[in-house]
């Protein structure tokens, strides 16, 4: 078992940067990701990226669906985007979004087979790799187990695991893939509870703070 200390941490950005939060999921995610949001305070200091499982050629509303819902600015994601405390940027239909080691967003085309798409599992990776203890990974309500190898990563690299539980999962599946990992997991709790905990958790001191990231 690798401890925390023990973790590799993130690529050096040269910068001190902000935590990230990845709320990921699929079937069921649209209310899920807009009842976290809109238990977020509009000054929060941290980025915030939404990923939901939609079809490639699917025209998206979801970030102006989601900004009805919280007072943080939402917008799709654009390839190049830094990540930046207090927006949140919605992954595109037909792409999956990664993050860089320098904290950017990056777009790459999804093409017609699988993995999911646009994928968790590439996602939480590339977060976990860039971001390491500032990474904070949500696995909200989905059918599958995509983000169960992106969440392994996440804890991997020193960042924190989050995870809905059973009775407020409209679909287990993506929870449950993560919890079943043992120790991948720091906390799973209800619907409700996740944007309280998330602020909570921000309000730690972070690990390297104060030092270039």
């Amino acid at each position: 078992m690798v401890s925390a200390t023990d973790r590799p941490g993130p690529a050096s950005t040269g910068r001190a940067a902000c935590p990230v939060v990845a709320l990921v999921s699929s079937a069921g995610g649209l209310i899920a990701t807009g009842t976290v949001l809109s238990g977020l305070p509009s000054a929060l200091e941290a980025a915030v990226i939404v990923l939901q499982h939609m079809a490639p050629d699917h025209k998206s509303l979801l970030p102006e669906i989601l900004s009805r819902r919280t007072g943080l600015p939402v917008a799709a994601a654009y390839d190049g985007q830094p990540l930046t405390p207090g927006r949140v940027a919605v992954a595109p239909p037909g792409r999956h979004l990664l993050v860089s080691g320098d904290r950017r967003l990056a777009l790459i085309p999804s093409g017609p087979f699988p993995p999911s798409r646009p994928s968790a599992d590439l996602l939480l990776v590339s977060l976990a790799l860039a971001a390491g203890p500032d990474a904070i990974a949500v696995v909200l309500s989905g059918k599958g187990n995509d983000s169960a190898t992106g969440a392994a990563a996440v804890h991997r690299f020193g960042g924190t695991v989050v995870a809905t539980d059973a009775a407020t999962s409209n679909h287990f599946d993506m929870p449950a893939a993560c919890i079943v990992q043992d120790e991948t997991v720091d906390h799973v709790v209800p619907l409700d509870q996740v944007a309280p905990l998330l602020v909570g958790l921000l309000r730690r001191p972070r690990l390297g703070a104060g030092t270039p990231g």
